[in-house]
């Protein structure tokens, strides 16, 4: 069995997802204001309007004099201008509503077996923490979706001022539950920024992969979690 004394744990696609693509969501919005703008063409517009907010002013403009809240409101902005809504007192209308509503579990759903996999950990006498490039509405929407209560630190890469890949982020999360590295693990659902990023300071990790979503070559079978309900067992088992 690892001698495991603290998992750090992703949060978007490993504990929560969104419950409909963002298209949806932002042309509901928009129909709320009379607007019909196409989801599939704002899922579209956003995808590549956040790429290039993200390569422009990286980490939710941390270091760039932007607040996160910023950062997301101009891309909201600039998703439906490129999708033909030109209006500017309506484009902050929407884009603040969005930003808000993002915040809360209207948006976010807890991942099957998230939950009762937490407390399977907890009262293994597991300590827990989240490590996240997310921004600072994650621990709200930890709340809202009832899993705040299982992690004694949420660690966002805005918080943290570095993102995953970076090492950083990991070892701030190490000194938070105050284990070194060979005694915590992380879960995650991103080969690069979860499995082999925690690899790369000590940690053991474990990467969540559905079947057949394309198995990377240099992860051991006994390091995939098909679903979170695995965890246990491949703990024990290591």
């Amino acid at each position: 069995m690892l001698r495991l004394r603290l998992l750090t744990w992703d949060a978007k696609d490993t504990l929560l997802r969104l419950r409909q693509p963002l298209g949806e969501s932002y042309a509901a919005e928009a129909r709320a204001h009379g607007v019909q703008v196409q989801p599939a063409a704002l899922g579209r517009s956003f995808r590549e309007v956040y790429g290039a907010q993200s390569r422009r002013f990286p980490n939710y403009g941390q270091g760039c004099g932007l607040s996160s809240q910023q950062w997301w409101v101009d891309v909201l902005k600039q998703t439906f201008r490129l999708s033909g809504v030109h209006e500017d007192g309506l484009l902050t209308l929407m884009a603040e509503n969005l930003y808000r509503d993002f915040c809360s579990a209207r948006n976010w759903e807890v991942l099957p077996g998230a939950g009762e996999t937490l407390s399977r950990c907890r009262q293994h006498g597991l300590r827990m923490g989240v490590v996240s490039n997310f921004d600072n509405r994650l621990e709200n929407i930890l709340s809202q979706c009832n899993l705040r209560h299982h992690f004694e630190f949420i660690l966002t890469s805005e918080d943290a001022g570095f993102a995953k890949p970076d090492r950083r982020i990991f070892e701030q999360a190490l000194r938070l539950g105050g284990v070194p590295p060979e005694q915590a693990a992380h879960v995650g659902d991103d080969y690069a920024r979860d499995y082999r990023a925690a690899r790369a300071v000590g940690m053991h990790s474990f990467l969540l992969q559905a079947a057949g979503q394309g198995e990377e070559p240099e992860v051991p079978p006994e390091h995939v979690l098909p679903t979170l309900s695995h965890l246990l067992a491949l703990i024990e088992k290591g």
